[in-house]
């Protein structure tokens, strides 16, 4: 079972903000639905994304959320789901970390674990993700 190296680049087709908390409050919080389409590595279109978004007073914040990807990694076909974490700054830069939900792997994709990571500024259309996998059996 080696770990394997992967790169993907996604794209975002659509972003649904809402604030959950009054807009003028700090801290404040948002949910998010977000639509993603992937390339590369990573094949998969229409994901869906959930996002808690926390902004403090600076423009600062951080973002939890998990998303369901059902394509192919590496040309293995299947779903699983991400848990992300990441942060925003006032200059725009976005970093986030994610894991595979344990045990959230199918068919092809059955006993994936695996991490990734990327960082992007805010605006930029396309975004490069590293993706280090492994699949039980392989």
């Amino acid at each position: 079972m080696a770990e394997r190296t992967t790169t993907a680049v996604f794209t975002g087709s659509s972003w649904d903000e809402k604030d959950v908390t009054d807009a003028d409050r700090s801290p404040r919080l948002a949910h998010a639905a977000v639509v993603n389409d992937y390339s590369g590595g990573i094949q998969a279109v229409g994901t869906t994304c959930q996002y808690v978004l926390t902004y403090t007073a600076g423009g600062d914040g951080s973002f939890c959320g998990t998303e369901l990807l059902t394509g192919s990694v590496d040309g293995r076909e299947g779903s699983f789901a991400v848990q992300q974490r990441g942060t925003f700054d006032r200059e725009g830069v976005i970093r986030c970390a994610f894991e595979v939900v344990p045990g959230s792997g199918t068919a092809a994709l059955t006993g994936l674990t695996g991490t990734g990571d990327y960082e992007v500024r805010e605006g930029e259309k396309a975004v490069e993700v590293a993706f280090r996998y492994r699949i039980d059996g392989d």
